[in-house]
């Protein structure tokens, strides 16, 4: 969850912006669109790989996943992703015999993307656990970006701390190699991790990949080019490595509602915990919950999602664009 600690002064109201649907048609756009029914057919037959009971684990907080969700949306897509990356393992094999090397398969990056609460986390494990019974790329690691921010201590130096989640608060150069080094076919690459009960970086935890088949990296700004930060050189970025892009869209206002739920949810049972960085929210009314998660919500997040990640949408192979009841109600897949 993105939080701050100290929030100052009366909330202000969330930035007016026009959020263009995925959905709507244009005749210069770049995606051809389905609706749940047109994408479900996409299935082909694919089997069904996931038993009830691990579709309970795979839930988020306040997402929970039904059968049919997964069986309409996800089937196809784990489909669409099986043949990218078949293709892209025949491309890699064809230039290596050009070149006249024998290297080792290169990982399939897919990156997903998307705001704050809207369910990236849920989508990202879907996704892994389905990829994973494909009998060609039986290897399916799972990072987040959260694992390279910038420990609390570096962004109270930085004064960062009341954008974390913005772009510059990350440890984009630590990030980026990262990438390059699973994608040179490096073996035992450690990772950092975040931990959201803490709100920083487990400086004694670390993520270990061992040359996977597919890499699921999630997070706010994968999709970011290095020119949204303006004093960045020029160079490669994270996008610059992902092979297949999907963003998780939704109105504003509705991941809104689903970050106040979130929050709620939490104070009644992680918060509890003492340990918990945000134990002291417990403490508040009812009322005053409220208000500071929404203006948490507002001054952080919605601004995060307006001027950072909404304009990297156009940049996603696939849009995956939730309604009211977190289940999809449309996706976009850009024309090749």
């Amino acid at each position: 969850m993105r939080l701050r600690d100290k929030v100052t002064g009366p909330a202000r109201e969330p930035p007016r912006l026009e959020v263009v649907g995925a959905e709507q048609d244009r005749q210069f756009s770049p995606y051809r669109t389905f609706s749940r029914e047109q994408w479900a057919k996409l299935r082909a037959d694919t089997p069904m790989t996931l038993e009830p009971e691990e579709l309970e684990v795979l839930s988020g907080l306040i997402e929970e996943l039904s059968v049919e969700e997964v069986e309409t949306i996800y089937l196809p897509l784990s489909r669409l992703l099986n043949l990218y990356v078949a293709a892209a393992q025949k491309l890699h094999a064809v230039s290596s015999t050009f070149l006249g090397r024998t290297d080792c398969k290169v990982p399939f990056i897919v990156g997903v993307a998307g705001s704050v609460a809207v369910g990236k986390s849920t989508t990202a494990r879907v996704l892994k656990a389905l990829l994973a019974r494909w009998p060609d790329h039986p290897r399916v690691d799972l990072i987040t970006t959260d694992g390279f921010l910038y420990p609390n201590r570096e962004l109270e130096t930085r004064g960062l701390m009341e954008r974390k989640g913005f772009p510059e608060s990350f440890d984009t150069a630590r990030l980026v190699n990262f990438l390059a080094d699973v994608k040179s076919g490096r073996e035992h690459i450690e990772a950092p991790v975040y931990s959201h009960f803490h709100y920083d970086i487990m400086p004694s935890q670390k993520v270990v990949i061992e040359r996977p088949d597919i890499l699921i990296v999630e997070g706010l700004n994968v999709l970011q080019p290095a020119s949204v930060h303006r004093d960045a050189e020029l160079g490669p970025f994270v996008s610059d490595f992902i092979d297949f892009s999907i963003f998780i869209d939704a109105e504003p206002a509705l991941i809104e509602s689903w970050y106040l739920e979130r929050f709620m949810r939490l104070r009644s049972t992680a918060f509890r915990d003492p340990a918990s960085f945000f134990h002291r929210y417990i403490t508040l009314t009812h009322d005053n919950a409220v208000a500071r998660a929404l203006e948490i919500w507002r001054t952080i997040n919605l601004r995060n999602l307006v001027e950072n990640i909404l304009p990297t949408r156009p940049r996603a192979r696939l849009i995956l664009r939730k309604g009211q009841d977190h289940s999809v109600a449309t996706v976009a897949l850009r024309k090749l």
